[in-house]
């Protein structure tokens, strides 16, 4: 783990999407977070010496979701996979199929697995997956205020967690899709998927991944931040997002699932599609959906690390 000073900071941007305004100070005390996300190799100890079953390897009950047909109540998770051509970006169902037998040991399906792969993050993991890895391993999960914070890498303003220029001199410095999405992928970075946790450079904190290869759980419920506060206001200390109500999708009122924030991004985002390999993006996601691009990192908060 790597140790974050508290501070104040400009949390959220404006130059990008409008979830994430407004630009606002918020100040957080001092954390040590995990260098990397949790790997595949970190969460197979985990589940061997606990015996933790995943979200994704469990079959739905039918009751929590209206309409689903029996023979679809199977376990499986959402896997994306590429179009053979171009399509309406407005339908992910062009790209992410729920495939029966998915999961964190079976990350692109049933006849898919993870030997080779023990240092890229682990996936297919819902929230109480990384809730449960994070009370085993004697941390928690950040809250969004914590991650951006940590993400920036102790820069002030800046679109990227190196700076305000996505490729450098050309250089590819994050896991996130080259080419034209969902179909062209150039693999300028080199990986199709999922990527080593340290294939990277690390940012100012030491901390590596932190946007780019698969977006990561925080604590907090989802809510849109709204206006900004009046001049002379207090700086919040590590504000929180909202309750669960209010963190359910509108648009999907026969659901009562509540959605916590996630950060950074994945090797999905792309400059032709999802512009969220950045340290102020965020996204909803329903607390008991997993895919093949979400993972989670963990903190201990305070000075020290405990014995």
């Amino acid at each position: 783990m790597r140790c974050v000073p508290g501070g104040v900071f400009s949390m959220g941007s404006e130059r990008f999407y409008p979830e994430e305004a407004p630009v606002r100070q918020v100040r957080v005390e001092t954390f040590w977070i995990d260098e990397t996300p949790v790997t595949n190799d970190q969460f197979g100890r985990f589940v061997a010496e606990t015996g933790h079953v995943t979200l994704a390897e469990i079959a739905p009950d039918p009751a929590d979701y209206p309409g689903l047909l029996p023979e679809l109540a199977q376990a499986g998770s959402l896997v994306f996979e590429k179009t053979e051509g171009p399509v309406s970006l407005t339908d992910v169902t062009q790209w992410w199929l729920f495939l029966f037998g998915a999961d964190w040991r079976h990350p692109t399906g049933p006849e898919s697995a993870i030997e080779g792969i023990g240092d890229h993050p682990v996936v297919h993991i819902a929230y109480a997956d990384a809730l449960a890895y994070a009370i085993w391993a004697g941390k928690d999960l950040p809250t969004e205020a914590e991650w951006e914070f940590a993400a920036r890498g102790g820069l002030e303003n800046a679109d990227y967690a190196w700076g305000n220029e996505l490729a450098p001199g050309r250089a590819v410095l994050a896991n996130y899709w080259q080419g034209d999405f969902p179909h062209a992928n150039s693999l300028l970075d080199g990986w199709e998927r999922t990527s080593p946790v340290r294939h990277y450079p690390a940012n100012g904190y030491g901390l590596h991944d932190m946007i780019g290869n698969v977006w990561e759980w925080t604590r907090d419920w989802w809510m849109l931040h709204g206006e900004a506060p009046r001049q002379g206001c207090c700086i919040p200390a590590n504000p929180r997002g909202g309750g669960e109500a209010g963190s359910r999708d509108p648009a999907a009122p026969d659901f009562s699932t509540g959605r916590k924030v996630l950060k950074g991004g994945s090797h999905l985002c792309a400059e032709s599609y999802c512009q969220r390999y950045r340290p102020a993006a965020r996204h909803p996601q329903p607390i008991d959906t997993s895919t093949s691009h979400v993972g989670f990192r963990c903190v201990i908060r305070g000075h020290s690390l405990p014995a």
